[in-house]
């Protein structure tokens, strides 16, 4: 995605790392920095399209030729931004991104060429320094605010997520994955994790655990908040878009285990008001509110579940299933099910008292009803 125009960071050594071996100094590739907000519900991408004349993302390419592909139920429209001047000098490309069950994702890209402990701290900078998060949600409010007509229930406060890929596509000797590993993966794990002190054995290992390959000679290690790539830029498209998709998942899930929270919360506390009959004659109108809720999540997670489809491809399903483990997706899935299996049980408690209550008052009339008829048997009256 580096447009031709874009700045490329020189990496230059010291005069110490000058005398190193080539090795250390070929290193060519770029960063990118994932933005995403959970912005509303839905968003119509055809209405949104219209607005900005943007276009559709395109599918990604393939490891191997093969008839099979990943594919977007309805792929998110993209639009090219302005470049991002960081106060360092640095100039960064960029794209915003709309996806239909409500993420938008501000993606920015810097190539960069250099050594290993230059990219290190680089790394380092832009994961706990830079605050990218403000520039990425003024510009997709900006953004949004032509297009509030394509919104379908838009959120007042936005939930974010960033992530950072680390994308290396030539080094000096092209050496293969598993060489790349033994003979640089301290490093590696620093760049994952954002550090610039050396990391203890176990650390490294447990980082270099998700690791995954498809060929000898290209390398993908994913951690929570990065991922370092090792592969060429077409073959490393893929990925790239499995990442952003993974953390937009993750996105989604946290927020709907907010709502459920909340909704859950105001529940437990009309519960806690009382179990009378005026209180069990309005649980009729709560349990009509939490069971809306209850379909309207599960239809949104599946909505954002199915999004994307692997026909065929088991590695970019592997890829995607680490990717989504290592990010938090299947935690916040199970937070959320947890929760969606309480909200259905409370609603059948509350159906039940609803009944309960209204069978109780069914039966009192029926019991004034014959005590009258008897007032008005035992008085000589007729009906």
């Amino acid at each position: 995605m580096t447009p031709e125009t874009a700045d490329t960071l020189t990496l230059n050594p010291s005069p110490t790392q000058a005398e190193s071996s080539a090795s250390e100094i070929a290193l060519k590739g770029s960063v990118l920095v994932l933005i995403q907000f959970d912005v509303c519900e839905e968003i119509r991408l055809d209405q949104l399209r219209e607005i900005f004349g943007a276009r559709r993302v395109q599918q990604p390419a393939l490891k191997h030729p093969a008839p099979s592909y990943i594919r977007y139920q309805r792929p998110p429209v993209v639009e090219n931004i302005e470049p991002l001047v960081l106060e360092s000098g640095e100039s960064l490309q960029g794209q915003i991104k709309f996806y239909d069950y409500g993420v938008v994702s501000v993606v920015l890209e810097l190539p960069f060429s250099g050594d290993w402990d230059t990219l290190i701290r680089l790394g380092s900078r832009w994961v706990w320094d830079v605050d990218f998060e403000r520039y990425a949600s003024r510009l997709a409010r900006e953004k949004l605010s032509r297009a509030a007509s394509a919104l379908v229930k838009p959120y007042e406060n936005w939930l974010s997520e960033d992530y950072f890929i680390f994308h290396v596509c030539q080094i000096a000797g092209n050496p293969s994955a598993s060489e790349l590993v033994s003979s640089r993966g301290e490093r590696i794990a620093q760049i994952v994790r954002g550090e610039i002190a050396q990391l203890s054995e176990g650390e490294r290992q447990e980082i270099l655990q998700s690791r995954i390959s498809y060929y000898p000679s290209d390398l993908a290690v994913i951690g929570w908040n990065a991922a370092f790539l090792y592969d060429s830029e077409s073959g490393a498209e893929a990925a790239i878009q499995l990442l952003e998709y993974a953390n937009s998942q993750l996105l989604e899930f946290r927020h709907y285990d907010e709502l459920l929270t909340r909704e859950l919360a105001g529940v437990y506390a009309s519960l806690d008001k009382g179990t009378g009959m005026l209180a069990r004659w309005r649980m009729a109108r709560d349990a009509r509110k939490l069971h809306t809720v209850f379909l309207d999540v599960t239809e949104l997670t599946e909505h954002a579940d199915n999004a994307i489809k692997f026909l065929s491809d088991m590695f970019s399903a592997r890829l995607y299933k680490l990717a989504a483990a290592k990010v938090g997706v299947p935690d916040y899935k199970d937070l959320v099910t947890q929760k969606l299996r309480t909200a259905e049980e409370l609603y059948r408690f509350m159906v039940d008292q609803f009944n309960q209550s209204r069978a109780f008052v069914l039966e009192l009339m029926v019991v004034i009803i014959l005590i009258i008829e008897l007032l008005f048997l035992f008085g000589g009256k007729s009906i």
